[in-house]
């Protein structure tokens, strides 16, 4: 049985449009990456279409 893990390796490429390089030089995801991911990773990211406060770890409506 062969393992096949080449599924794993491949990242997916990102788009100009879903992040941008900071003055610093941090990438900054943008609204439309965080809407393509699908989901919220709760760090309090800058451009969170969910809503998501880190301070109360609460959601916004």
């Amino acid at each position: 049985m062969a393992d096949d893990m080449s599924g794993f390796s491949k990242k997916p490429k990102l788009t100009s449009d879903e992040f941008y390089l900071s003055p610093e030089g941090y990438m900054v995801f943008t609204e439309r990456y965080h809407l393509k991911r699908g989901y919220c990773c709760k760090n309090g990211c800058k451009h969170c279409p969910y809503g998501y406060d880190k301070k109360t770890d609460s959601f916004k409506k």
